[in-house]
């Protein structure tokens, strides 16, 4: 259960500082679906202003990556920080951008892979071999 309040449409007509950021996630996104991690963050309009804008710059914008990509890390690090809420907005955003279920279930090998070895590798607390200093 949310510790906070989950905004209604309706809540967010009535302040302009948060329905400007709904509209912008509606434009960008190109559908009316707002998902309940904004509506929860707009119990602070600057922190969800913020949040929306690097948002969208990183996963959004230009860059490097591409979007599936950028779904691909996003799963991986929700899956390690152990973010259900993200796990599961970002599967879905992989899947939209064709993500496959070979892929996906690969995805959680090398997740779950690296788990193992970054556990081993702290408990022996092994000295980083000097050819790997970058």
């Amino acid at each position: 259960m949310t510790t906070v309040r989950i905004w209604t449409d309706a809540e967010v007509e009535r302040d302009p500082a948060v329905k400007a950021v709904f509209d912008d996630i509606r434009s960008t996104r190109k559908s009316d679906f707002v998902n309940n991690f904004w509506r929860a963050l707009a119990n602070d309009p600057p922190t969800l202003k913020r949040t929306w804008e690097s948002v969208r710059a990183i996963m959004g914008g230009d860059g490097a990556l591409d979007p599936l990509t950028r779904e691909l890390i996003y799963i991986a690090v929700s899956t390690a920080n152990g973010c259900s809420y993200c796990i599961h907005s970002h599967t879905a955003a992989a899947k939209q951008r064709g993500m496959t279920d070979a892929q996906h279930m690969h995805l959680l090998a090398i997740v779950g892979m690296a788990c193992e070895t970054n556990g081993l590798a702290t408990g022996l607390q092994i000295p980083v071999d000097p050819e790997f200093m970058v």
